[in-house]
């Protein structure tokens, strides 16, 4: 907090010559210099071989991925996922696992053993053996194409077997201890099975299987929700999907349906996966899909894309970074901010969104349910296929001052692509225009069918049995703030024009017609709740502050980006918003959950979405006292999974709570998990999603904040810690420095146009 002073640009322009000095350096420099790259540092590095997929390590390729280990006197193995395997019960299973065995057997109890995730070049390496007999392995999963290598070298001859495993052999019912991986269907009146995967025969020297949906969940969702005339309009999404994969090297000959042995021994062997999820009339069609696919990749110069691999992954890492030291805590708030960006990465450019609860990096494993340990498969997660705003969002925020714009894409497509859904409800519930999105959906737009209701008898149309998010609807004013941010930093016309506007346009349509005014000409958002915490509330805070804040960026946007019906109609919303609630705590005014709000059903803040998401209030903005008083009397205190007083804080400049947060959040990991950034569960799945986007996020708003052209450096930003960063502001902006003793001692704004908006808070 404190005072606001503008930074001393003479120094700016002293410092980015310096800095591009220093640039052209290391471009001129050799190669082989890579080997200082300060990103190194956070390599994961193992010595040992992990027990069971506990101590898998991941690789992705945004859409493709692995959890991978190595058993002690045993095997590589991996899992492999995809982000849109979605079964006929709407839950994102895993394709299958792969078993890989040399022969000698490097992995010995005693033998060398090094194990390395690259993070600049997005692979995982493993030196195991003695000396002449040592084998050097590498997996990676092209950045660019739907392929899986798996490369093992050495001096000496070796042989090589490969296995598919799956778990997936028969039909089965769901145990009760299971049916959590199938939340929407926990109440249904049927019974819940899993489908067998299907081991396609006779493959000449190639494993192929495959799991397809001959039934789905999707038409009956729909029906059941008073939606069953669109389904005859709409195409299902899961009936015919169909996913899985084709396992082939060369030198390997076919032992049976599902394994693979070398022919005879060599010095190289190289495994090549092909994943493939299609929709398909026959499961023929999805295999001549899969030949084409291969084919087309088989064409390619292998060596040139590893290349384009290669250069995918530095262009990533080369976007933004935060890298910290000196300090207590410094080197794990790095290594956690870098290998969360990576997980991103690594799930974050496929079909469908991250999932919050596992992203594509669930394993097997045991869990404790009514004082009983139970076993789970790998396509276990608690609270299964559906996606909860809530959640969902908290990956993406960070994304904008990374750079990480195609990561935020498949998330708004999901969205968008259940844009017709949403108005469809809404006219058919509440005869009215505009759209919504419930809190929890299915990825194409729906309740699940646990929360609406199976019984409904006697409901109306709309009106879910679920009391937690019966009318925790204010998702899409939240998108649509994400959306107007990921304008303001690109500056992208075709996404305004056919993203951001259909999106505000129905959501601000619904708000406006769905409530009534009071005597004052003023919306009286009832009935209503504030988040799952307060169900049966007057005016609550989210709604308000999210259309205040999305309004008026709306009416900012350039003048002939938006009609002057637009206009007038958004302006007039905003003249109608009730003013933010508020209340007294020891005769001091405090921002308010809602103006009236009853009993309390779960732990969140809602008074605080007027600091985040919506930013109505922080560092260098009005009221800031009043803000940072509402924090220390939040109900709800805590740094963990969803929770996001660390962000919070930060935005209102509380230096020291921030630190402490963030400094904990970063060591706060899955305890069973060997890799140092599977989080969780907290209150969802490992590794937990939340948990992690909170970290990056609240790291870059300890370190800088945006509002419109103006951009505060080091708002809460702690002395003790040294930083080299670079992040993304808007209107393509990137802003690069060092920060050491307490000093701002070098800083590169490009455009160069932009550092006349540079400001720095007060730290004395």
């Amino acid at each position: 907090m404190g005072n606001v002073k503008v930074f001393d640009h003479r120094v700016a322009g002293t410092v980015a010559r310096a800095a591009m000095i220093c640039l052209a350096l290391c471009i001129c420099a050799p190669a082989a210099q890579r080997a200082t790259d300060p990103l190194d540092q956070y390599n994961v590095v193992w010595t040992s071989p992990s027990e069971d997929s506990s101590g898998s390590m991941p690789i992705g390729n945004g859409d493709i991925g692995l959890n991978l280990w190595v058993e002690e006197d045993g095997d590589l193995l991996f899992y492999i996922s995809k982000t849109d395997s979605w079964s006929e019960n709407a839950r994102l299973l895993k394709l299958g696992r792969v078993r890989i065995r040399l022969i000698p057997n490097p992995f010995v109890k005693g033998a060398k053993f090094e194990q390395t995730l690259r993070l600049r070049t997005g692979e995982i390496v493993i030196r195991a053996g003695e000396e002449a007999r040592a084998v050097v392995l590498r997996l990676w999963v092209d950045a660019n194409r739907p392929v899986i290598r798996a490369e093992a070298d050495s001096r000496s001859p070796f042989g090589v077997e490969v296995a598919l495993e799956s778990w997936r052999l028969q039909r089965r019912q769901l145990e009760p201890h299971e049916l959590h991986s199938a939340y929407g269907l926990v109440e249904s009146p049927h019974p819940v099975f899993v489908e067998p995967d299907v081991v396609v025969g006779a493959q000449q020297n190639r494993i192929v299987w495959y799991h397809r949906n001959e039934r789905s969940i999707w038409a009956e969702n729909l029906r059941l929700q008073a939606l069953g005339d669109l389904v005859g309009t709409m195409k299902d999404p899961l009936l015919h999907r169909t996913f899985g994969a084709a396992i082939k090297g060369h030198g390997l000959l076919r032992v049976s349906d599902s394994a693979l042995r070398s022919a005879k021994p060599a010095t190289r062997f190289q495994i090549d996966i092909y994943p493939l999820t299609r929709q398909t009339d026959t499961a023929e069609q999805w295999l001549k899909q899969l030949d084409g696919q291969i084919a087309d990749i088989e064409r390619l110069d292998e060596a040139q894309t590893r290349v384009a691999h290669h250069r995918w992954w530095s262009e990533f890492w080369d976007r933004s970074w935060i890298r910290i030291s000196g300090g207590k805590d410094a080197r794990a708030v790095s290594r956690g901010y870098a290998l969360q960006r990576f997980i991103n990465a690594c799930g974050g450019r496929g079909a469908f969104p991250i999932k919050f609860n596992g992203s594509i990096f669930t394993v097997d494993g045991r869990r404790k349910v009514d004082r009983t340990v139970t076993e789970y498969d790998a396509d276990y997660r608690s609270w299964g296929g559906p996606y909860w705003w809530q959640n969902t969002r908290l990956p993406y925020w960070p994304m904008l001052s990374c750079g990480d714009f195609d990561l935020m894409q498949p998330l708004f497509r999901m969205y968008l692509d259940a844009l017709p859904i949403a108005k469809a409800r809404t006219r058919i519930y509440y005869n009215h225009g505009g759209g919504f999105y419930p809190e929890t959906i299915y990825f194409w737009g729906t309740w699940v069918n646990d929360n609406y209701g199976w019984n409904r008898e006697g409901k109306p149309h709309g009106l879910s049995d679920n009391r937690y998010i019966r009318r925790e609807w204010q998702g899409g004013i939240e998108l649509t703030a994400l959306m107007l941010d990921h304008y303001a930093y690109t500056q992208d016309k075709e996404f305004l024009k056919t993203a951001l506007l259909p999106m505000a346009e129905t959501i601000t349509a619904f708000y406006d017609q769905h409530y009534k005014r009071d005597d004052s000409r003023r919306i009286r958002f009832e009935p209503a709740q504030a988040l799952e915490t307060w169900w049966d509330c007057v005016n609550p805070m989210p709604e308000i502050a999210g259309l205040k804040s999305i309004l008026g960026k709306l009416l900012s946007l350039p003048e002939n980006a938006i009609s002057e019906n637009q206009r007038n109609k958004w302006q007039r919303l905003l003249d109608e918003l009730p003013p933010l609630p508020t209340r007294e705590v020891d005769g001091e005014t405090i921002l308010s959950p809602a103006q009236t709000y009853a009993t309390r059903r779960n732990s969140e803040n809602p008074e605080l979405y007027a600091v985040f998401p919506y930013r109505l209030y922080g560092v260098g903005k009005p009221d800031l006292d009043m803000a940072c008083r509402t924090f220390a009397h939040r109900l709800f205190k805590g740094n963990n999974g969803w929770r996001q007083d660390d962000t919070q804080a930060a935005l209102l400049g509380l230096t020291d709570q921030a630190r402490q947060y963030v400094a904990g959040r970063a060591v706060n990991k899955h305890k069973e998990s060997r890799f140092p950034a599977f989080w969780g569960p907290n209150f969802d799945w490992i590794p937990d999603q939340d948990h992690g986007g909170n970290l990056l996020m609240a790291l870059q708003t300890m370190l800088m904040q945006t509002e419109d052209k103006k951009i505060i450096l080091l708002p809460a930003w702690p002395k003790q810690w040294n930083v080299e960063f670079k992040l993304h502001a808007p209107y393509n902006t990137t802003v690069e420095g060092v920060y050491r003793a307490g000093e701002l001692v070098s800083l590169k704004v490009t455009p160069q146009s932009r550092a006349k908006n540079i400001v720095r808070t007060n730290q004395e």
